[in-house]
């Protein structure tokens, strides 16, 4: 790990302020445009700033071959990283707030334990597993609002079940990138770039996000767009804050400062939902925000003993 200087900080701090700025905005325009079509709109924009920069992955008929021989990885990856993960969340804050929906994408470390030991042959120690019931603790507490006979009533607010979905969803995603298939490993993966990967992905991706606004609209009753220049800045925030900037800071401050630090500084999101949320939108945290944070934060560092270190998964941005 690198001292911290002013630019290292930066990259660290970047990322969590856009992500919970994404939750504040998401929950901001639920009322102006259906969560599945600000995710198209969303995609479309960030796809359109990722061209010039990944270019070469879909420039000629060999880019094409690659990303051809390789769709069926690279169409799962887009259905979970660019059609799944934010269409779930923007779902979700419909009926949930910014910060419970933070609190629960914070568990992610211990989604990600529990794949790994069921699909990826990974076995966690009694100090993970441990852990794990830590996060887990904090998420019911999240689910139930601090009160456990809404569990056993399983008057659960669906928002937060969404939110649920979503993370487990981008835990598989992460697994998918730190263990690929043949053709995604050493010389056979191709000379890509973080921007000319993601850029692959958003062939399928988008894709995916037209066929989830449509089966949206059958599904739940949908919002009309009502376009303002306030909903076109929020399209814009999503699309170049939380879906590059904070992708490219987050894969840069990994590298330099190290998962440990990046962890620390990833789990200040919930804290700063609450703060926007407070300011920006009137909903204050409550007692059990508090106590949920307390167990997932406690939760993860107590996985973390004894954890084998990832590769740093280069997928679309989060949050």
């Amino acid at each position: 790990m690198r001292h911290l200087n002013l630019r290292l900080l930066s990259l660290l701090a970047v990322p969590p302020v856009l992500w919970a700025g994404n939750a504040v905005v998401g929950r901001l325009v639920v009322d102006s445009i259906g969560p599945m079509w600000l995710n198209v709109a969303r995609w479309l924009v960030a796809f359109a700033i990722l061209l010039p920069l990944g270019r070469r992955a879909v420039a000629g008929r060999a880019a094409w071959r690659r990303i051809m021989d390789r769709w069926p990885y690279l169409a799962v990856l887009g259905l979970l990283g660019v059609g799944t993960y934010n269409a779930l969340q923007y779902l979700a804050l419909r009926t949930s707030t910014p910060v419970n929906v933070t609190l629960i994408a914070s568990s992610l470390p211990v989604w990600s334990m529990i794949l790994g030991a069921l699909f990826y042959g990974t076995h966690p120690n009694r100090m993970q597993v441990g852990g794990a019931a830590l996060s887990l603790g904090g998420v019911a507490t999240v689910l139930s609002r601090g009160d456990v006979q809404a569990l056993q009533q399983i008057r659960l607010v669906e928002g937060d079940l969404l939110m649920l979905a979503a993370i487990v969803g981008w835990a598989l995603y992460s697994w998918m990138l730190v263990r690929p298939p043949a053709h995604m490993r050493g010389a056979a993966r191709p000379d890509w770039t973080w921007a000319e990967f993601l850029v692959a992905q958003c062939v399928f991706g988008i894709g995916w996000t037209f066929v989830g606004a449509g089966l949206g609209e059958w599904l739940i009753p949908p919002v009309p767009t009502r376009w303002s220049w306030g909903l076109v800045a929020a399209i814009l925030f999503v699309a170049m804050g939380p879906s590059v900037v904070a992708y490219r800071s987050w894969g840069l401050a990994v590298a330099e400062a190290g998962p440990g630090m990046a962890a620390i500084f990833y789990n200040l999101t919930p804290l700063l939902a609450a703060l926007m949320s407070a300011a920006v939108i009137g909903e204050g945290p409550q007692l059990y925000h508090g106590i949920a944070f307390g167990l997932i934060v406690a939760g993860i560092l107590l996985s973390s003993f004894g954890m084998p270190r990832l590769p740093h998964a280069e997928g679309p941005g989060r949050g």
